[in-house]
């Protein structure tokens, strides 16, 4: 390109256009293609080798799930467009960003039924790094009434564990790669939660990772294409085991408070963010808080391994996502030893609790929301003291009130 070549057409060569992967109603699904440098022609490499593609699983209770591979050359995600955009897994510099779930491998949402075990059938294709609960709902199964302003029931339906959209499949997948400041990689879903007489969201996520990073991003924004209101929940399921979870690790975040979800959670108030080994007959303990904002208005919390190496650091924007909830864990091995760090824009109570506390949110017809959500792993004691010192600093800066029993109006 000539060097007297406007500006806009410059830049517009940094950047590929989208990258089809999976597109239902053109009846494209790509699973031969590699996207690279040499397959986008721009030198996006920043001295590393990247890529994306994607596979279908055959076989098993996995038969028929997509599964997209990012590698930003230091950085390796798996995205699973067939639930709902989840991070099944991944690993950074060796280190595997997973829990071992007994539910081994992604499983098809057609075998789920939510209805299972009392309304927590989602639970058998739970297995994800990052699995969203919502859109409409989340939180605890139950029977959820809506009244009128004179008491008259417009609404009585049961509502299931979590929601819809982790077993809800995306329809458009498509890859932007952007060549400036570094290198860019974008994937992006579009996924549907409709129904009938049911509502209409739209999902519309997009994972974003620079080139030979130890960090994503994810930027979710959901619409109403309905023609009347619609209620909306959100929770990032955010699920760690081993390395970062052990004896001794200590989850920390600064929060002007936290309370106890129930009377079990209560009996462990006093070591609230402190993690055990694997523990059989372990029964989980969760706790509520709110979390303070940094000068962006991001909230921050962050799981480091005992010997403060690893850390994996999770920020989020707390004007959408102003709860935050610790769910501990620390069975055996063998039955899921995992902790869950969950920012989300109400807590996961039923819907009706959440509801009478104003925290579901509402949109009008055509009206959206933005998510936002960013993930940093650190392999490197002098970053991970780093992290843990900034959270320090802002929890330092404020008081924090810990309640030795469930808060009212918090819990169900």
């Amino acid at each position: 390109m000539p060097d007297h070549a406007p500006e806009t057409e410059r830049h517009r060569m940094k950047t590929s256009g989208p990258i089809e992967l999976l597109n239902t109603d053109a009846g494209l699904h790509d699973t031969t293609s590699c996207v690279t440098a040499e397959s986008t022609g721009l030198d996006a490499s920043n001295g590393r080798d990247w890529s994306v593609s994607m596979r279908r699983l055959r076989g098993g209770l996995s038969d028929g799930v997509d599964v997209v591979t990012i590698n930003n050359g230091r950085l390796r995600l798996e995205i699973l467009p067939t639930r709902g955009m989840g991070v099944w897994r991944g690993e950074v510099d060796g280190v595997p960003l997973k829990w071992n779930s007994p539910v081994e491998r992604p499983v098809h949402p057609a075998l789920i039924d939510p209805m299972r075990r009392g309304g927590i059938g989602w639970l058998d294709g739970f297995n994800e790094l990052i699995c969203r609960c919502g859109l409409a709902w989340h939180g605890a199964p139950g029977r959820d009434v809506i009244r009128d302003s004179a008491g008259n029931v417009v609404s009585d339906q049961f509502l299931t564990l979590h929601g819809r959209i982790a077993n809800l499949a995306a329809h458009h997948v498509f890859v932007v790669i952007d060549a400036s400041d570094g290198g860019r990689i974008s994937v992006t879903g579009i996924v549907d939660e409709a129904s009938m007489f049911g509502g209409r969201l739209r999902l519309i996520s997009t994972l974003t990772s620079v080139i030979g990073s130890s960090s994503f991003q994810i930027t979710d924004r959901v619409v109403n294409l309905a023609g009347t209101p619609a209620e909306v929940e959100l929770l990032y399921h955010c699920n760690l085991g081993e390395p970062f979870l052990a004896e001794g690790s200590v989850f920390h975040s600064a929060v002007a408070e936290v309370a106890p979800r129930d009377p079990r959670a209560a009996d462990g108030i006093s070591m609230w963010n402190l993690c055990q080994g694997p523990t059989p007959d372990y029964a989980e303990q969760v706790y509520f808080t709110s979390p303070l904002a940094d000068g962006d208005g991001f909230g921050t919390a962050l799981l480091c391994s005992p010997d403060s190496r690893l850390a994996f650091c999770l920020r989020f924007d707390t004007s959408t996502l102003p709860w935050l909830t610790l769910w501990k864990n620390t069975q055996s091995t063998a039955d899921g030893y995992v902790v869950g760090i969950e920012p989300a824009s109400c807590f996961p109570n039923l819907r009706t609790r959440e509801r009478e506390q104003g925290r579901v949110i509402r949109l009008a017809p055509a009206e959206d929301i933005t998510f936002r959500l960013a993930a940093e792993v650190s392999a490197a004691p002098q970053r991970t003291r780093q992290l843990i010192d900034a959270i320090t600093a802002r929890q330092v800066a404020a008081s924090r009130t810990v309640h030795c029993l469930p808060k009212q109006g918090w819990s169900a």
